[in-house]
């Protein structure tokens, strides 16, 4: 599924604060990278955060989710990105805060 155009503008908007990012096309999506290293991608109206171990579980007691597809041989879950929880697209800050979070996340 595409990257719902509308949705890309507001959370590219959201994380301006966060200094110089790039983006692009990413398998169908937009991925959203700081220094050449992706933090966060959008599958349709869905915005994905990078997670490590020490963060995954506060991810997951937001019900977050990891990004999953289907291939011929069964489902692949990736445990790298999560869904952003949705209380993060209503405040700006937290968003943010969270999206720092997973830069942080890719060292």
């Amino acid at each position: 599924m595409a990257a719902n155009a509308e949705f890309v503008r507001y959370i590219e908007e959201l994380l301006a604060p966060l200094g110089f990012l790039s983006a692009g096309r990413f398998f169908g999506g937009h991925a959203i990278s700081c220094h050449g290293q992706q933090f966060a991608w959008i599958i349709g109206s869905t915005l994905y955060l990078r997670v490590s171990d020490a963060t995954r579980t506060e991810f997951e007691a937001h019900s977050a989710q990891p990004f999953k597809y289907m291939t011929k041989k069964g489902e692949v879950t990736v445990r790298k990105f999560y869904t952003a929880p949705e209380f993060l697209l209503d405040d700006p800050e937290q968003l943010l805060l969270w999206s720092r979070r997973a830069i942080d996340a890719m060292a």
